[in-house]
């Protein structure tokens, strides 16, 4: 297995890569097709992007330029909050695609349970159906978010992307999601280059007895658990390492030291930190 062959499988058959590369904050230019043109040749092929990251047309680009078919890619983007509503999703994704110079989208997501998102589903559903999505989701949802949104889908969301790492696993969120198949996909995996968790004594242990950095002893847990992951990275020494964790294996020991790690604590702003504040929705939108 590698970064390019290792997926898992969504429950309309979809296959995701489980290794993605996430573009989150990487808007410099030259960073930015460094960054991207690296992942390609080390073989990343899943890029997930958003309208709020303002790099949709860079990615596009940068997929374009590797001469690699389009249909080898699995590219993400995401509705934000103040696109929410039935009319403004359809708008939002045909700006999404014509930035990102594509026809269809493998996989797109409701950012956050914002006002309205009920009506953005029924969009994502018809996009869906007309074959202009392959896997529609959502990101930053609830317990009961998602127990809201399955009374009125037609479609259930087939993936929910939020923030785990090892001192916030999910667990609750993950066996919920595990129970209505839903996929599991994480953002913030590394829990954004926290420094006290990559310098833990027992992830250190673990990674010296597999030959391997706490940053790969890391990412294998989350493969371990069946997640989807998109790290995110500018480093080109830090994108390679980052594709190299298929070559071993946690023992049952390993995961119960790292499942021992959980604090509860979240290294970003509670979900619904971004979506009760209109204000907040407009700064994000000028500064992102």
């Amino acid at each position: 297995m590698n970064v390019q062959t290792q997926a898992v499988q969504a429950v309309n058959g979809v296959k995701i890569p489980q290794l993605g590369f996430g573009v989150y904050k990487i808007t410099k230019e030259a960073e930015f097709q460094t960054a991207i043109s690296e992942a390609i040749r080390l073989g990343y092929r899943h890029f997930d992007t958003a309208r709020i990251y303002g790099n949709e047309a860079a990615l596009g680009r940068e997929i374009r330029n590797s001469l690699i078919p389009r249909e080898d890619f699995f590219i993400t983007s995401k509705v934000w909050n103040t696109d929410h509503g039935y009319k403004a999703t359809k708008k939002a994704f045909e700006q999404t695609c014509k930035k990102l110079n594509v026809d269809y989208l493998d996989m797109y997501l409701i950012h956050f349970a914002s006002p309205h998102y009920i009506e953005t589903w029924k969009a994502m559903e018809e996009l869906y159906l007309e074959g202009k999505i392959k896997v529609i989701g959502v990101a930053n949802f609830e317990i009961q978010h998602l127990e809201e949104l399955m009374k009125h889908a037609k479609i259930p969301p087939m993936i929910n992307q939020i923030e785990t790492h090892p001192e916030f696993p999910q667990n609750e969120l993950h066996d919920y999601l595990k129970e209505h198949r839903i996929l599991h996909e994480a953002w913030g995996p590394l829990g954004q280059g926290n420094k006290a968790l990559l310098e833990h004594p027992e992830l250190k242990g673990i990674a010296e007895h597999h030959h391997k950095t706490v940053a790969q002893v890391i990412l294998r847990w989350h493969l371990e658990r069946g997640i989807i992951l998109i790290p995110k990275s500018s480093n080109p020494k830090r994108i390679k390492e980052n594709s190299e964790i298929f070559d071993f294996e946690l023992t049952g020991d390993d995961m119960e030291k790292i499942s021992q790690l959980n604090t509860g604590r979240r290294y970003s702003i509670h979900p619904t930190g971004y979506i009760i504040h209109p204000i907040y929705n407009k700064l994000m939108k000028i500064f992102m």
